[in-house]
């Protein structure tokens, strides 16, 4: 079943490669969080009422709810309609992530270990590889920031992988970083909305003191 989950939260990967609205981002996040909430019961056997509290709160609340609000907000009040066109048309953009997709899953063979599942180690790689390539091929600097929950999201499922020892407190430290990240990042966005009426980072060159 986890492998399952997996393989569908690997595809929300396409999904954000190919979408070209802000808003169908977003909901991809939102599809996210609800397979990482998923893929978290069914890989923590043993799980304490304090793990599942605390996962519940990660996953449902703040990757499903709290931000996806705040993004709607930010795409709202700046009348993002589309995003940008990327460095990369759709086609290429689909390319890079089938290579890093496949290049993982070869890794995963490569570096196999006993506490880390083959389709874990890809999946979570994956989504650090891939956030980093969406945060690089993207004009807008909400679609960097979405890039940023992607990568948090793959250090979550590496989390995961070592099932019911999962290091609490790294995982902390990491929603708090990345917590701060969509607030000032949020926070930057919609101030360069309001003065450059666009939340493109190219506007950035711009700035002078």
């Amino acid at each position: 079943m986890k492998e399952i989950l997996l393989i569908l939260f690997i595809i929300t990967l396409f999904s954000m490669a190919v979408a070209n609205r802000m808003r169908n981002y977003v909901k991809i996040l939102l599809i996210q969080g609800l397979l990482l909430f998923a893929i978290s019961l069914v890989q923590l056997s043993d799980i304490t009422v304090a793990n599942l509290v605390w996962i519940a709160v990660e996953t449902l609340l703040f990757k499903s709810v709290a931000v996806p609000m705040l993004l709607f907000h930010l795409i709202n009040k700046n009348r993002i309609t589309r995003e940008a066109e990327p460095y990369l048309p759709h086609f290429a953009s689909l390319v890079i992530t089938v290579g890093i997709v496949a290049g993982t899953f070869l890794l995963s063979g490569v570096v196999g270990d006993e506490l880390i599942g083959r389709v874990f180690f890809a999946a979570a790689l994956s989504a650090i590889f891939f956030g980093l390539y969406f945060i690089c091929s993207r004009r807008k600097l909400l679609s960097h920031l979405m890039g940023y929950i992607v990568i948090e999201n793959g250090v979550f499922i590496l989390t995961l992988a070592v099932g019911n020892n999962m290091p609490f407190l790294v995982n902390l430290g990491v929603l708090l970083d990345i917590f701060a990240s969509v607030l000032l990042l949020g926070f930057l966005a919609g101030k360069i909305g309001d003065v450059f009426k666009d939340t493109d980072i190219e506007k950035l060159t711009s700035l002078k003191d």
